[in-house]
């Protein structure tokens, strides 16, 4: 999957608020970084800017035709 362009930044960030956000992360199955990048995402569009949308996963690999008959 090709990467999208990226721009990285320093944070400085309260610790119990890193703390926070760590814990939904790892709720949420996402990264510490994923999990920002998410809330602030939903902060933007919430204040009623459209951020550009995250590019979508590659589709599944197609292996062939269906087997349903597999025990014949």
């Amino acid at each position: 999957m090709p990467r999208r362009e990226t721009k990285a930044f320093l944070l400085r960030i309260d610790p119990q608020v890193l703390a926070a956000v760590q814990q939904l992360a790892d709720a949420e199955l996402r990264s510490l970084n994923g999990q920002i990048e998410y809330l602030l995402r939903e902060a933007v569009r919430r204040r009623g800017r459209k951020p550009p949308p995250k590019p979508d996963p590659d589709p599944p690999a197609d292996d062939g035709p269906a087997r349903s008959n597999l025990g014949k």
